[in-house]
């Protein structure tokens, strides 16, 4: 799949933007803060329905205007789909080949975008939230039931939170409710934690051999899963929902006195070991890097298995984050298979083949240009 045509309507620093694009690397070059990763960004949120910079929408929309639109025709195997999300203070509005969608889980999904910043790179050595998101993300793209399931758990976990938070203050004290809530909490829980762990075994499959070819061969990358109570991936749903229960039984006092849930996958992390060495405490930043990196051409590949069509990558302003050798590694992988964008302020110093056969577009204060 590709992206065609974007077009933006206040969004950012755009006010207006119609710009047409080539099926091959796409390089965006421009000083800081004239709206390079903008464009990246509008890319990424007509696809995912979120920025993956900022969680207030609002931020989203050009100053003093009242709402902001990204349009976008994508280009798919079965042909072309047009897209649209308009973003206003009051929510957003999704519309797939120009019929409004009722939940942004059904138009989530319909394109696909493998997004790689320098913040990724944090991905090894930042916080689990950070890990959680990148999991989360990655899921509700080919898997629109997943989507769905989240957003029913962050319901649930809010009404047990603030009913935890009741009993706390001895403004409430119905163990009857805080059971029912609980029980809705576990068996939408054990969904989430069940998928997270089939979704991470497909994930090294496709890691494993990048990791090791990046590395020349001496490297091995295993994924583990860490989920904030004692479950496993070979366990059967029923089981699953019995370690939950026994674990919430044991906690409810502790729940009650703190006034939050202690457990569930709003509390889970992932581990990376290189060699049997857990990268985030032992490794160096090379093979954090490496790792982050093969984490996203995993991704790659890992949805066109999944969905028999390459996602669009993403590589906002991270070739200068990487040495020769892993930029080599990266447009290697790339070139000819998936539709790039790249942003960078220069290209000098990146001597690869696959960026000489570009499409190059100037940025300027908020305008665009394509270079001859």
């Amino acid at each position: 799949m590709f992206i065609e045509q974007l077009l933006l309507k206040d969004f950012r620093n755009y006010e207006q933007l119609d710009i047409t694009f080539e099926n091959k690397v796409n390089v965006i070059l421009g000083e800081n803060a004239q709206g390079k990763t903008n464009v990246m960004e509008s890319i990424f949120v007509l696809a995912m329905a979120k920025s993956h910079r900022t969680s207030n929408d609002k931020e989203l929309i050009r100053w003093d205007q009242e709402y902001g639109k990204i349009e976008g025709r994508v280009q798919k195997q079965y042909g072309s789909l047009p897209m649209q999300l308009v973003i206003s203070k009051r929510g957003k509005k999704a519309r797939l080949n120009h019929i409004e969608q009722q939940r942004l889980s059904q138009y989530v999904g319909n394109m696909n975008v493998v997004m790689f910043a320098p913040e990724d790179l944090n991905l090894v050595k930042g916080s689990p939230q950070v890990r959680r998101r990148f999991i989360d993300m990655e899921i509700g793209q080919v898997s629109p039931i997943y989507l769905h399931d989240m957003s029913q758990y962050q319901k649930i976990l809010q009404q047990r939170n603030h009913y935890l938070k009741m009993m706390q203050l001895k403004k409430q004290n119905d163990q009857t409710m805080l059971e029912i809530l609980t029980e809705q909490f576990i068996h939408t829980a054990v969904k989430i934690v069940a998928k997270r762990f089939e979704f991470l075994l497909l994930l090294e499959k496709w890691a494993q051999p990048i990791h090791n070819g990046i590395s020349r061969g001496l490297e091995t990358l295993k994924i583990e899963y860490k989920p904030s109570l004692e479950v496993s991936e070979d366990q059967e749903l029923s089981k699953m929902i019995a370690s939950f229960e026994e674990k919430f039984y044991k906690v409810k006092e502790r729940e009650i006195e703190r006034g939050t849930t202690l457990f569930g996958p709003h509390r889970d992390d992932l581990l990376f070991f290189v060699n049997e060495r857990d990268v985030q405490t032992f490794g160096s930043q090379g093979q954090q890097r490496t790792t982050a990196l093969s984490l996203k051409l995993a991704e790659i590949e890992l949805i066109q298995s999944e969905i028999s069509e390459y996602p669009i990558l993403l590589l906002d302003d991270v070739l200068s984050e990487l040495d020769d050798y892993r930029q080599s590694h990266l447009l290697n992988t790339i070139q000819g298979k998936v539709q790039t964008f790249v942003t960078t302020t220069s290209i000098d110093g990146i001597d690869h083949q696959t960026l000489k056969n570009a499409a190059t577009f100037t940025v300027d204060s908020g305008t665009i240009n394509k270079r001859n």
